[in-house]
């Protein structure tokens, strides 16, 4: 699985009707509005990297109102799960 964080600018005026668009898209698992220099952010998970060609300029940036995207695919994955066994020293409480 890969997964990608794509940072998004739109339209400042229609970000909720943006945000639900891409967000009914079937490799984007979460979107978020949020704060600073782009106005959503969307997390983007496939199966192959060519896919996210598909994904991100062949869908999202199609968007009506979508006008610039930045895409990070990530290396690895860290869940808060993952963090608490890779820093565990096998004490227990």
């Amino acid at each position: 699985m890969i997964t990608a964080i794509v940072l998004i600018k739109t339209s400042v005026d229609r970000i909720p009707e943006i945000a639900e668009s891409i967000a009914a898209l079937d490799s984007v698992s979460e979107v978020f509005s949020v704060t600073g220099t782009y106005d959503l952010i969307a997390m983007v998970r496939v199966a192959q990297h060519e896919d996210l060609a598909d994904v991100i300029p062949g869908r999202i940036s199609r968007i009506e109102g979508v006008e610039a995207t930045d895409t990070h695919v990530a290396f690895r994955t860290y869940s808060q799960h993952d963090l608490e066994a890779a820093f565990s020293i096998g004490l227990d409480a």
